[in-house]
This record gives structure tokens, C-alpha cells and sequence, in this order.
């Protein structure tokens, strides 16, 4: 059945174009009491292998952000998260910056790993974000899709509960 999410307050979900600050993020869930794991994932434009330019990110806003809450609300009814943050940003990113942030905020360190590992899954195959190659020869590239991998590893969750 999962366990009752966290307080809405101790969900948070942006999406934005503005850079985030990890420590700040980190310090906002980390600050309750029983919190004894904090787990954080950054995600970072790549240039692969000075292929890319430049990774445009599009979305519809109010789906993007009512999709992430609902995602970070199924995460915190299969494990025992104290906390969730997920920023995802939008629009022309070069490599090197940064793209997304997951933080996790549990009593103890396996469930704030899982459920992390558990929303970057979603992240990369289901969110409802378009990306688009600039590539660094000039003009524009494919519309990025999941890969089979990510599938695969997303795969891994459907219909298992966690304890």
C-alpha cells in the first residue's frame, strides 16, 4: 500500500531556467530532526566528446511541474523520505552546467538512495522535457530521446513496491 508522503511542504518541485545552488537545496531538507541521509544527484550538460554546443531544454510549464510533484509523491510512498526536492531546468544549456537536481532526505541512507535513484530513472525516460542538440559544427541536431539503457533501468521499478 506505501506509506504516506511527506508533508507537501517538504516536497518541493521548480522548473527553471535559472542555476540552482546545491548547498542551499541540501541545507532547506536536511535541517528535521530524524533526517540521518541526504542523498543528492546533479545532473550536467556533457559536450560528448565536443559534439555538442549547447542541449535545448523545452516543456509545457504547468504539465512539467504537475508531473515532477507526482513523480516525487509516488517516490515518497514507497520509501521513507522525510523530504524531496527535483529543480529541473529549462532552455540553452552548455556543457558544463548543470541540468537537474534530486535530493533525497530519509532516517537512513538506503532509502534516500533508492528513491534518488528511483526519480533520476523517471527523469530520463518519462519527465516531459524535450531536448534538443546544438551541435558545435554549427546548427541543430536530433531531438534527444531515452536511450534503450535508461528504459531498461526505469524498467526495473514498474510494479515493485519498496519497504
Amino acid at each position: 500500500m506505501g506509506r504516506p508522503a511527506p508533508d507537501k511542504s517538504r516536497i518541493r518541485v521548480a522548473v527553471q531556467t535559472a542555476d540552482f545552488d546545491l548547498s542551499n537545496e541540501a541545507a532547506r531538507i536536511a535541517g528535521d530532526g530524524d533526517v540521518g541521509a541526504v542523498v543528492t544527484f546533479t545532473g550536467i550538460c556533457r559536450d560528448e566528446d565536443g559534439r555538442l554546443a549547447a542541449l535545448e531544454l523545452e516543456h509545457y510549464p504547468a504539465m512539467a511541474e504537475a508531473e515532477l510533484a507526482r513523480i516525487a509523491e509516488e517516490a515518497a510512498g514507497r520509501w521513507p523520505l522525510a523530504a524531496v526536492t527535483i529543480v529541473h531546468r529549462f532552455g540553452r544549456l552548455e556543457p558544463g552546467q548543470t541540468i537537474v537536481l534530486v535530493i533525497t532526505a530519509s532516517a537512513h541512507r538506503k532509502a534516500a538512495f533508492q528513491a534518488a535513484d528511483f526519480l533520476m530513472d523517471f527523469l530520463k525516460t518519462r519527465a516531459p522535457f524535450w531536448k534538443k542538440e546544438h551541435l558545435a559544427a554549427g546548427g541543430s541536431g536530433e531531438w534527444v530521446a531515452a536511450s534503450e539503457r535508461d528504459d531498461q533501468a526505469a524498467g526495473r521499478w514498474a510494479g515493485k513496491r519498496s519497504r
